[in-house]
């Protein structure tokens, strides 16, 4: 199996399943993951800009994240961000977290080429 190693610079942000920062399904994230609305941190789930689904940061894919604090670690793309937004990440995080806005953010993706292959087909 050949991997790649896939990593970009982005802006780090919060968000919570609220209906007022997602849609009136706050509780289901894009990929149709249930979100457990008593302790939504636990899942590690990020939401990606749609410009880095191009780079393969899509539903399901592993997501190592640094220079963001506390938000540093294993991360897992679930949700996607509204079309404004551009090199950019939100960690779903429980509402006891209240503000968290991170520059320079290190993401970084290993896939394989399965993987790649069938995003590059899904885009198109």
């Amino acid at each position: 199996m050949i991997k790649f190693l896939v990593w970009t610079m982005v802006v780090g942000t919060i968000y919570h399943a609220d209906p007022r920062q997602t849609n009136a399904d706050y509780l289901t994230t894009a990929s149709l993951k249930t979100i457990n609305k008593d302790a939504p941190g636990s899942h590690r789930w990020i939401a990606v800009s749609r410009d880095l689904e191009k780079l393969g940061f899509v539903f399901g894919a592993k997501v190592c994240v640094e220079n963001a604090g506390k938000m540093n670690g294993i991360w897992y793309v679930e949700d996607r961000m509204n079309r404004r937004w551009t090199r950019r990440i939100d960690f779903l995080v429980s509402k006891n977290i209240k503000g968290g806005k991170w520059n320079n953010v290190k993401i970084r993706l290993e896939t394989d080429t399965k993987h790649q292959k069938r995003h590059i087909t899904d885009i198109r």
